[in-house]
């Protein structure tokens, strides 16, 4: 199954990562790190909750005012 991982850098260092299809949120100190916390905790996730995938997600951005 392919999931989707948003990496974001965390302020104490290091990598906050996040899977937005089931909400399992992790860390680690490097990018590698971070990916694999967040699919040993994704699949202790999925062992729990099963997910039914019904289509495959889109990453976009936007833009905001700058002092929204």
């Amino acid at each position: 199954m392919e999931l989707s991982a948003v990496l974001t850098p965390a302020i104490e260092g290091g990598y906050v990562a996040f899977n937005p299809e089931t909400g399992t949120t992790t860390q680690g100190e490097s990018i590698e790190e971070a990916l694999t916390n967040l699919q040993e905790a994704t699949e202790l996730y999925l062992e729990e909750f099963p997910l039914v995938v019904s289509g495959r997600s889109l990453l976009t951005t936007f833009q905001v005012a700058a002092h929204a």
